[in-house]
């Protein structure tokens, strides 16, 4: 299997087996956002708070007759709306989750092998609209590609 699909589809199921982020966002983790058209314009059709996965980029690891990658890719939080949702309270809380989720897990893959991924850079900003926050978290993880 593609060692950055395996790893994302192992992220995603971890997260979506994460009691606190499901207690938040239930089950809106998604690779790729549902969209609806608005006026000629494609826009997110979910309600707030929700989890997305964001760009990667893959980088060679070889060493001593081992092939592996280091794999960064970003994890997007989003949330909108009253009460902790207005603030960045909600979207802090649900980045605190996603990092106590993968930092430093054992994500099962069958095709390759983790060595390990930790996270990174954490980014907590409001959108241009005023209204939407947004929560970026950057994983990087080693992997042992077969």
């Amino acid at each position: 299997m593609e060692p950055t699909y395996e790893l994302q589809l192992a992220a995603l199921n971890k997260l979506r087996e994460t009691p606190a982020l499901v207690a938040i966002v239930e089950n809106k983790i998604f690779d790729r956002v549902p969209e609806r058209n608005a006026g000629g314009v494609l826009v997110p059709d979910v309600s707030s708070p929700y989890i997305s996965f964001g760009p990667v980029i893959v980088d060679t690891e070889d060493a001593d007759c081992i092939d592996g990658l280091s794999i960064t890719f970003q994890i997007d939080v989003w949330s909108w709306g009253s009460g902790e949702a207005y603030g960045s309270v909600q979207t802090r809380k649900i980045v605190g989750e996603v990092r106590k989720a993968l930092h430093r897990a054992n994500l099962p893959m069958s095709s390759n092998a983790l060595v390990s991924i930790e996270a990174g850079i954490t980014r907590i900003l409001r959108e241009s609209d005023g209204v939407t926050n947004h929560g970026v978290i950057q994983f990087t993880a080693l992997v042992e590609t077969h």
